[in-house]
């Protein structure tokens, strides 16, 4: 097997690793703009601490992608042919959030906020629920033939791995963000999250567990997939014995290290398939048949060691610039801003 093939697809599995812990504090946090909080100060409270970073952790997604378009065409032409639905779906939910977050502070109503909170929510879930069930269709199986085309009518994608994939996704988000919250908040939104980490949080990663079970028993498993299996089951331990004594920091780190090792339990337990055929195993596509020629994946790794750590330098300054907690105090009172346009013209204005 080629070395660079397997080199790129640890990369990719880590590029997933970078979004699910980034982004999934993120969309945890928009969900539970919906449910958990009390008022229009405690959602501002919330949207705050994401909002230096939340467009820059969709770098990991688009990363992920890229790499798969480059590294194993094959696998990207498969994947997102047969499921273009639920990729559509996904970037309708994160255009939602996208625009949700820029325009809410525009206009100063409770009907206006109201509407642009229910877009963050809603557009969160949406995108957590559907790249969870894309992720999961890619390591449990799909209805591909011989030539990787999809057999079947465009929902054939819908069942049981793509729900359980969606919900593990979208559990692990609204976990990993209440020890987030509590570490990043104040007041009474980190109280809230905190007592959710410490009470609730360990039911909402039962699916993740489960389907990262499921690959393992529907694969083989090998030793190193089932110890890291292992490890995210005390990893997750870990952070709720944390999060009940209030340790907020070690409690975001063990829920966060149940992601990273649940994440690259699947990608072992599925090593060296990269799509499995549900109809016949000599469909599946693997890094041997699926991957692209030695030459291209030699350029890849070179432009890869170059940018990479540029990616992670700028990452790791801008969370250090906004490291601090977000307090009520620190949310001035709602006002109107206007449009730059508009201050020129008052400025420029003949004065009586």
């Amino acid at each position: 097997m080629e070395p660079l093939a397997i080199t790129w697809f640890v990369i990719i599995a880590v590029l997933w690793i970078g979004f699910i812990l980034l982004e999934g504090f993120d969309l945890g946090v928009g969900m539970r703009m919906l449910f958990a909080s009390r008022d229009e100060r405690e959602r501002r409270v919330m949207l705050n601490t994401i909002g230096p970073v939340w467009d820059g952790n969709e770098v990991w997604l688009i990363t992920a992608g890229a790499g798969t378009f480059a590294a194993f065409p094959e696998w990207y032409a498969s994947l997102f042919s047969t499921l273009y639905l639920p990729l559509t779906v996904t970037l309708l939910g994160l255009i939602m959030r996208a625009v949700s977050i820029e325009w809410r502070g525009k206009v100063h109503t409770a009907r206006w906020r109201a509407v642009w909170t229910a877009g963050i929510g809603l557009g969160s879930l949406v995108a957590a629920f559907c790249i969870g069930a894309m992720l999961a269709l890619t390591s449990l199986g799909l209805p591909i033939d011989g030539n990787g085309d999809r057999v079947g009518g465009p929902f054939v994608w819908l069942g049981a791995p793509a729900i359980l994939g969606g919900l593990a996704v979208v559990g692990f988000s609204l976990a990993h963000s209440a020890t987030f919250l509590a570490l990043k908040a104040d007041g009474p939104v980190r109280e809230r999250s905190a007592r959710f980490a410490a009470t609730w949080a360990p039911l909402w990663l039962v699916p993740a567990a489960a389907w990262a079970l499921w690959v393992q028993l529907e694969h083989g498993g090998n030793a190193l997939s089932w110890t890291l299996v292992g490890l995210a089951v005390v990893a997750a331990a870990f952070g709720w014995l944390q999060a009940r004594r209030r340790k907020g920091g070690l409690a975001f780190t063990g829920y966060a290290a149940f992601g990273l090792f649940g994440v690259a339990a699947i990608f072992a337990g599925l090593f060296p398939r990269v799509l499995p055929s549900t109809l016949d195993p000599a469909f599946d596509l693997t890094l041997s048949n699926a991957s692209s020629s030695p030459y291209t994946l030699g350029v890849m790794t070179v432009i890869t060691a170059i940018s990479l750590p540029v990616i992670l330098g700028y990452q790791a300054w801008s969370y250090w610039v906004f490291r601090k907690r977000v307090t009520p105090g620190m949310i001035p009172d709602a006002h109107i801003v206007l449009p730059a346009i508009l201050r020129d013209k008052d400025a420029t204005a003949p004065r009586s």
